[in-house]
């Protein structure tokens, strides 16, 4: 799911192949090494002090949100509760992330992660009464942000669109369908891929095909002005429910 090779009609008898985008992931392998090193931290902290600090300060509690610290809105998305969690969730951002970081660039899909994030814990914050944590907030809305682009490129796709799109709503099925269970975050979860369709929906490429024969390249026609209001109505529309959520 990382790269779609893209051969897009040009007439009804042609069709060419374009390379796509491929700059090295930075951010990806840089998000990934933050958090297996923060979880390196909870293991040392919980073997050397017998508490995960790390969790302690970063964990998603809803009576510490009421309380100010609203950084835990956020910072779930850095500490895990198990190995197996860990390892689901950055093989799920390698798997997902490499390639859209190369289709979104380094700082739109960052902004995307963190959105993500946020979201996700900002419905888990409402819906939800206990403790959580893990990256699958930010995840889901990579998900999210993998089906906008898609749909939005649809036609560079030609017959790959349906099989890719279809793969998209099997991963998302399934993993809310196993989400039903009582220890994950489900809300998180549908709270992140949320995020990362609105936010994609003004701020995803939208690509053309530009050049002559034998010379093509692809071009991403979105404007800045479409990402910032994407990350605008993001913030918005989850910070106005967190400020609901700490009020009422």
């Amino acid at each position: 799911m990382n790269d779609y090779p893209s051969a897009p009609p040009v007439s009804e008898e042609q069709s060419v192949r374009v390379s796509l985008p491929r700059s090295a992931p930075y951010v990806t392998y840089a998000i990934i090494a933050i958090t297996v090193i923060i979880y390196v931290l909870q293991l040392a902290s919980e073997v050397l002090l017998q508490v995960d600090l790390p969790g302690a300060f970063l964990a998603k509690d809803n009576d510490l949100i009421r309380a100010g610290q609203l950084w835990r809105l956020l910072t779930p998305a850095l500490v895990h509760g198990s190995i197996p969690h860990i390892a689901f969730n950055m093989y799920a951002l390698f798997s997902f992330g490499i390639g859209l970081e190369r289709h979104f660039g380094h700082g739109r899909f960052l902004l995307l992660y963190g959105l993500g994030a946020f979201a996700g814990n900002v419905m888990s914050f409402l819906l939800t009464n206990g403790n959580s944590v893990g990256a699958s907030t930010a995840i889901f809305g990579l998900i999210g942000a993998e089906g906008v682009f898609l749909l939005q490129n649809r036609k560079l796709f030609a017959g790959q669109f349906r099989s890719a799109i279809g793969n998209i709503i099997f991963i998302v099925a399934i993993n809310l369908f196993f989400g039903l269970q009582p220890q994950i975050d489900n809300w998180g979860h549908i709270g992140g891929l949320l995020g990362g369709l609105i936010f994609s929906s003004f701020a995803g490429p939208l690509w053309e095909i530009e050049g002559v024969q034998h010379s093509y390249e692809i071009v991403d026609r979105r404007e800045f002005s479409g990402v910032l209001t994407g990350a605008v109505t993001v913030v918005f529309i989850f910070g106005a429910l967190a400020f609901w959520g700490i009020v009422r």
